[in-house]
């Protein structure tokens, strides 16, 4: 069952109960992410997310650190393309702690300087370590061109120019002018009574005010482009993107199984091609991106250098085969489809921690928790004859349309 409350205040609660089950999963979005930060300040967001740890006016980083570790479950946090997220996944008498101190994070943090220079150092070794792992790489660069100029496209941790010129002050007014009651949704999933959690919540956080008013930004505008670069990897690596739907179109269902078909499992066209019948890949897959105003369909693999032109133009060729309807889906492919889509939906619903997020990311998009019975519907009965209509109207000019980066390896 799925409850809603809104707090005097204005931030949102959500809680979904569960039966015969001790776990409790915790979550808290904020609706901050690079787009909520200037150019010169990229990496704000992130550099904040870590910050949070590093101290309260009551806690040192150690007894922060303890805390954790005593309640036997995961702490997290990660800063997304359109929103930040501290989560936990605790055994459900463990609550009252964690909304304690993600609270006392998030209210009475003090940022001390040292600490903060310590953080800003481990983000750039992040930057670096991202930049030694192919696909973190490339799929970087692919957002960064095909959204130029746009915070959607900015690496979410920022450039190191732009981290090591943050200040204690920059993290602290950020905090103050982002972290507000109408930016934030609370939510919870597992053995819990919906009352008890709103007059926790309410107990946490009934010290935070203010609100602030949503801003309009452009929509980016998608970008083809074909960048390749030299790179001493044994393989060549490449993602190939094309602009899909947004989060919230009506046809977000239809895309997804597209992508499915496309490269999205064992059974999809790319996998059989490449990797069974031809022997050509050992690593090749497509995601639907979707975010808040834009998406893309990514299409990455890596094969040996020698064979990357064939592979290359093959993936080509299955992109515009499937989208341009010239091998239209068949009723085996819109039926596997279906049943991949359906039976990955429960399965991860068994998850607490998913089905927290769920209620995080739909809320965060839609406004309110869509039910599971909803979305299965969704995804059953999509007929070849539909797909193909899409595929048309939302992936129209696909050759044109398509962005391309490769890291081109040397080989033995």
């Amino acid at each position: 069952m799925i409850q809603a409350t809104t707090l005097e205040n204005g931030i949102r609660v959500i809680t979904e109960k569960t039966l015969n089950s001790r776990s409790l999963g915790i979550g808290i979005l904020v609706d901050s992410s690079p787009r909520s930060e200037s150019s010169d300040k990229a990496g704000l967001a992130h550099l904040l997310e870590h910050a949070l740890f590093h101290g309260t006016t009551g806690r040192d980083s150690l007894e922060i650190s303890k805390l954790v570790n005593t309640m036997g479950g995961r702490v997290a946090a990660f800063t997304g393309r359109d929103y930040t997220c501290l989560s936990a996944l605790v055994m459900d008498d463990h609550r009252t702690y964690v909304l304690d101190l993600f609270s006392d994070i998030i209210l009475n943090s003090i940022f001390p300087a040292d600490k903060l220079e310590q953080e800003k150092q481990v983000v750039l070794q992040e930057q670096e370590s991202g930049a030694d792992i192919p696909f973190e790489n490339i799929s970087q660069i692919l957002k960064e061109n095909i959204w130029k100029n746009h915070a959607l496209g900015r690496p979410i941790d920022g450039y190191p120019g732009t981290v090591a010129g943050l200040t204690r002050e920059d993290v602290i007014y950020y905090l103050h002018n982002t972290y507000l009651p109408n930016r934030i949704t609370i939510a919870l999933a597992g053995n819990l009574e919906h009352e008890d959690i709103v007059s926790q919540v309410q107990d946490c956080f009934w010290r935070m005010i203010g609100s602030v008013e949503e801003k309009s930004n452009a929509r980016p505008e998608f970008t083809p482009c074909n960048i390749v670069r030299q790179t001493s990897y044994h393989q060549s690596y490449f993602t190939i993107g094309i602009p899909a739907p947004e989060y919230t179109s009506s046809h977000r269902y239809g895309v997804y199984q597209l992508n499915t078909i496309l490269g999205g499992g064992l059974s999809s066209r790319l996998f059989r091609r490449l990797r069974e019948e031809k022997g050509l890949v050992y690593n090749i897959q497509s995601e639907y991106l979707p975010y808040k105003d834009a998406g893309l369909i990514a299409v990455s693999g890596s094969t040996a250098p020698v064979y990357q032109k064939e592979v290359m133009d093959i993936v080509v060729e299955e992109i515009d085969d499937l989208f341009s309807c010239k091998k239209p889906v068949t009723q085996e492919e819109a039926w596997q489809a279906e049943m991949y889509s359906v039976g990955q939906h429960f399965i991860d619903s068994e998850d607490l921690y998913t089905r927290m997020s769920r209620l995080l990311t739909q809320s965060f998009y839609f406004g309110d928790p869509i039910p599971s019975a909803e979305i299965v519907r969704h995804l059953r009965g999509i007929t070849p004859e539909y797909l193909g209509e899409i595929s048309t109207q939302v992936f129209p000019n696909i050759s044109k349309n398509m962005a391309t980066v490769i890291s081109e390896g040397v080989g033995e």
